[in-house]
This record gives structure tokens, sequence and C-alpha cells, in this order.
């Protein structure tokens, strides 16, 4: 389980877990959120939360784990755009390290 900073004094904070990020990665939550000027507001957070939100409308929505993702997380009560931008921080860290998992040693397979 990690922690996100959710506001800049730091007196708040949201619980993250694998499988959150698991979710988010499964969706593709944010792929294409941020917009070219690369700044996460609160319109970005409306965003998250309206393609999230109707993902739950739709047949594919049916998932528990992305409901639990925006019970816990999306729609924390202490999320606001700089979590947001704590949350991006930490899912891009951990697809990078598991990327790095998930390449072969072209070594370990002529072995």
């Amino acid at each position: 389980m990690m922690k996100i900073q959710a506001n800049h004094s730091g007196t708040r904070s949201i619980e993250v877990t694998e499988k959150h990020l698991q979710t988010i990665d499964k969706y593709a939550l944010l792929r294409y959120l941020i917009d070219s000027n690369g700044i996460i507001d609160e319109t970005v957070l409306d965003k998250l939360k309206f393609n999230v939100r109707s993902m739950l409308e739709s047949e594919t929505g049916n998932d528990k784990d992305l409901l639990d993702l925006c019970l816990d997380v999306i729609y924390n009560n202490n999320m606001k755009a700089f979590g947001l931008h704590q949350l991006v921080l930490l899912y891009v860290k951990w697809k990078g390290e598991h990327a790095n998992q998930d390449e072969v040693d072209p070594q370990e397979v002529s072995d």
C-alpha cells in the first residue's frame, strides 16, 4: 500500500493499493486525460470523474475493482487536483517499474 499526498501542506493523504494501479492500467484511465499544456487542475479531475462515471453506468462498468478505485481514490473526499497529480506521478513510477520486470533478459532465454 502506498500513500499519495492530497494537498500542498501534506496534511491529507490517500492510500493507493497495487490493485488500484492495476485497475487504472486496465482501463487506461489516465491516457489522454491531460491536455497538451500538461497542467492538472480541477477540470482534469472532473474529466476523470465523468469518464469513470460513464464506464460504471455502461455494461463494462460491472467491475468491482473499478468501483473500489472510485470509492477509495477518485471520489475520495481528499482528492483534489494536487492529489491527482501525485496519483499520475505514482502511476508513471509504478508502470516504469513493471515494464522493467516484464522485459526478459536475452541471456536467460539462451541458457
